[in-house]
């Protein structure tokens, strides 16, 4: 005789095991053994439901059919989202947060596939310059400005921006982007190498966000200042001073921050120190250093919930 499917089972008749939300693998277990061999999941539109309980598994522990097939749909979803887009696609859960990298992304921000990882997100830019314009400070320079992120913030707050960059074409995007915004006036892109210019170049405050090497920083524990790039946190913190004493530092969550209390006190002669945890939501994105008489001004920011002084 041919074996029937058993119909949608009440929430009445699960087993208190179930009723009382236990893991998908127990539940089931749970129904085969009060039901024996009558007992077969039940397909719904994602994974397998029991009444109001999800599983994503059947009772040997593998993925069920519909859940392999609703992964592979997204999987599909992603890689024509990225290519409509015209980016990688593992740089889609960037994508997917456009709008914190740039509010105004839909009025044509344009960005290199390394820029979709490297901006700092809108929000903590703003609040970078938020904390600046605290200050009697005029003129910013922006050391690694990449595709504009940090330097449109910076001139939106009324500063004159002097942004370094040595890629022409993220020059490019940061000249498109600050028009976007309206602030391409306020800006002075400059393509070179920091390095080279640090000699030459006046300003009030240096903001250093270096590259960090990629998105896998984030599986280190400890991010030490030698992982930076193109060079050591050490010597870029030493050409910053150069320019200026006032300097602000957009690092990772997990730097070592005990090697950024070192760049105070290292200097001479000491810098004034304060360290922020930036925050989007509950999620820590990023960790801020301000050195000199900047250290000393209040911070304003919702997104700070640390002070390490």
């Amino acid at each position: 005789m041919p074996r029937s499917r058993s119909a949608a089972l009440p929430r009445s008749a699960l087993p208190a095991v179930c009723r009382a939300r236990a893991s998908p693998r127990a539940a089931a277990l749970a129904l085969r053994q009060r039901f024996g061999s009558r007992f077969r999941p039940i397909v719904a539109k994602r994974g397998l439901r029991f009444g109001s309980y999800r599983m994503g598994t059947n009772v040997d522990g593998q993925a069920s059919p519909l859940a392999l097939k609703s992964k592979k749909r997204k999987q599909a979803d992603r890689k024509g989202i990225s290519r409509a887009n015209g980016i990688a696609s593992c740089l889609f859960k960037y994508w997917r947060q456009r709008y914190s990298l740039f509010s105004r992304y839909d009025a044509g921000i344009k960005m290199d596939n390394e820029g979709w990882f490297s901006v700092t997100p809108e929000a903590i830019a703003s609040s970078h310059a938020a904390h600046a314009a605290s200050s009697s400070a005029a003129v910013v320079i922006d050391c690694f400005a990449g595709v504009g992120g940090n330097a449109i913030q910076f001139a939106a707050w009324g500063f004159l921006v002097i942004a370094v960059e040595i890629d022409p074409r993220k020059v490019y995007y940061a000249v498109n982007n600050a028009r976007v915004y309206g602030v391409k006036d306020r800006i002075e892109f400059v393509v070179g190498d920091f390095f080279s210019l640090a000699p030459f170049l006046k300003g009030d405050v240096v903001f250093l966000s270096p590259p960090w090497g990629g998105p896998s920083y984030s599986r280190i524990q400890t991010f030490t200042l030698d992982m930076l790039k193109p060079k050591d946190g050490y010597l870029i913190f030493q050409a910053a001073q150069k320019i200026s004493p006032n300097i602000i530092m957009f690092l990772p969550r997990n730097v070592d921050l005990r090697q950024v209390e070192e760049l105070s006190w290292l200097s001479c002669p000491p810098l004034a120190l304060k360290i922020e945890e930036n925050y989007m939501e509950t999620s820590l994105k990023g960790i801020t250093a301000y050195f000199g008489d900047i250290a000393l001004v209040p911070s304003k920011s919702s997104l700070s919930k640390t002070d390490i002084s």
